[in-house]
């Protein structure tokens, strides 16, 4: 019997993904096509935006071509996931009166320090979850409010990411909590507006649509977006958000397990039933956001990830010239080198500017360069780095939640090599869970698009009925090495302007 489907688009910063995933949990079918931001124009030249339309011709051609595949009779919902923290000012015609900033775009660094002076930054940590950073949303209302403020003024609404593609989709204005939670702009334990961090953009909640939870319905798709997507006419267009929340809940992870979500970006995530942000967190960089399922917060810690692995095969690997076959060949030279890559050590940059260390004002530093080091060693000591930083961002995690981790659930591309998911097992001294389907974000939209289509009654029944196979992997005779690199990793040299070397429990 052929299985009910849903349509999941998950857009990303490098590609803009249309997948068919059936009421089993598998990915059917799926179409990419790359995706980036492009610059301003007549901006400055570090002016990044998001071409809108652009996104949505190749949503549209994605979808098509998924949709003829598994044929559109079968789709029974269309959802939609992305990056957090960027949106637009938007009438009530459905014409932008502003473009999507990216948050690689840097105009609003200057007013970082303005709004730590304004209020604490503490009380705002307290509030919505979130630390001062240049793309925190808010600070692009700021930013509007002082160079554009018509924008803002003719503006009927202000919309996420996901609801302005879901404005494609339904022609129904809409945001959702996991998107807003990015923003700087909630009061994150009601999981509703903060009005004073809207007042300093001179806004008020009545600038935004009305908010609809993970598995709302939205919409419904009209005959013109049916001609165009190959969508079903009348298909409900249900509520999803943004990504990292999905790909928590995608993730299948035990209540005991931490979520490692890891891509360019690493993101070390916690899903707890309460709120309690406390000075020794934001003093370490911890976040909070909106969990997909109201009554749930998601911790996190966000690291460099790989794109550390991606800065060695750019530079000792550039000779391959399929990407696939160079990470390949790093894993093998890697797994040729012994625990310590011979003295080399590789510490990423954001362990010193952002996440777990932000106030250590370190730079990515590579340590113990001899004559007779290779890429090996630089490959091996890459994945050695990025493992020591996840123990060392479990450490925080566990101090400010108080929460007792028993394992950790690895999602993104990162989930894909065994040997480093090994190596984070060994390092961490836990173990690490990966899926067999490794489309974490799409598969956690899909199980709230089921529900808001009506196939199933909520989500536990579509987590029962979605099919789970895991590889786990334990600690090895290695985790005893692997803790003696750890106390050098985090004891480094002075010049280092004072890299600070917290007590480590037992247990990690």
């Amino acid at each position: 019997m052929r299985q009910d489907l849903v349509v999941v688009f998950d857009c990303g910063a490098t590609h803009v993904t249309a997948m068919a995933i059936d009421s089993k949990g598998t990915v059917v079918k799926s179409a990419c096509y790359p995706n980036g931001p492009v610059k301003q124009p007549s901006g400055e030249e570090s002016w990044l935006i998001w071409d809108v339309e652009q996104i949505w011709r190749k949503m549209s051609d994605a979808c098509k071509q998924v949709c003829v595949s598994v044929g559109k009779d079968r789709v029974k919902a269309v959802t939609v996931c992305t990056f957090g923290a960027d949106g637009a000012p938007i009438r009530r015609d459905g014409k932008l009166t502003y473009p999507v900033i990216s948050w690689q775009d840097t105009r609003t660094e200057s007013l970082v320090r303005e709004i730590g002076n304004l209020i604490d930054p503490w009380e705002i940590f307290a509030e919505t979850g979130y630390q001062i950073v240049h793309f925190n949303t808010l600070l692009r209302l700021i930013w509007l409010r002082k160079h554009s403020s018509k924008a803002l003024d003719e503006a009927e609404y202000w919309l996420m990411i996901p609801g302005l593609l879901s404005f494609k989709l339904s022609g129904e204005f809409s945001i959702d909590p996991t998107s807003a939670g990015t923003m700087m702009a909630m009061s994150l334990e009601k999981r509703d507006w903060s009005e004073r961090m809207l007042s300093l953009a001179k806004l008020d909640s009545s600038f935004f649509p009305k908010w609809v939870e993970p598995g709302d319905v939205i919409g419904h798709v009209p005959p013109s977006v049916s001609r165009r997507t190959g969508l079903p006419v009348n298909v409900p267009v249900v509520a999803a958000g943004h990504d990292t929340q999905f790909a928590a809940i995608g993730s299948g992870a035990r209540a005991s397990e931490a979520i490692l979500s890891s891509g360019t970006w690493e993101i070390l995530m916690l899903r707890m039933s309460g709120f309690h942000p406390n000075r020794f967190g934001f003093e370490e960089g911890l976040l909070f956001e909106n969990d997909a399922v109201r009554g749930f917060w998601n911790p996190q810690l966000l690291m460099m990830g790989s794109g550390v692995i991606e800065w060695v095969r750019k530079h000792f690997y550039s000779s391959i010239i399929d990407s696939a076959d160079a990470y390949g060949q790093m894993i093998i030279d890697a797994e040729k080198v012994q625990p310590g890559a011979d003295g080399v050590t590789v510490l990423p940059s954001f362990v010193a500017e952002t996440g777990p260390t932000k106030k250590y004002g370190a730079r990515g530093t590579i340590l113990g360069l001899t004559l007779n080091t290779d890429r090996r060693h630089l490959s091996r000591a890459a994945f050695e780095g990025l493992s020591f930083q996840l123990r060392h961002a479990l450490h925080i995690l566990s101090e400010a939640t108080e929460f007792h981790v028993e394992g950790i659930r690895v999602v993104g591309g990162g989930a894909k090599n065994d040997s480093w998911n090994q190596m984070r097992a060994d390092v961490t001294r836990l173990p690490v869970r990966t899926i067999e389907q490794k489309e974490a974000t799409g598969i956690g939209a899909a199980l709230f698009a089921f529900v808001g289509a009506g196939v199933f009654k909520s989500l536990e029944e579509t987590q029962t009925n979605f099919a789970k196979k895991e590889t786990v992997f334990k600690p090895t005779i290695r985790k005893t090495s692997y803790d003696d690199l750890f106390k050098k990793y985090i004891q480094l040299p002075p010049a280092l302007k004072g890299f600070y070397a917290p007590a480590y429990s037992e247990s990690l």
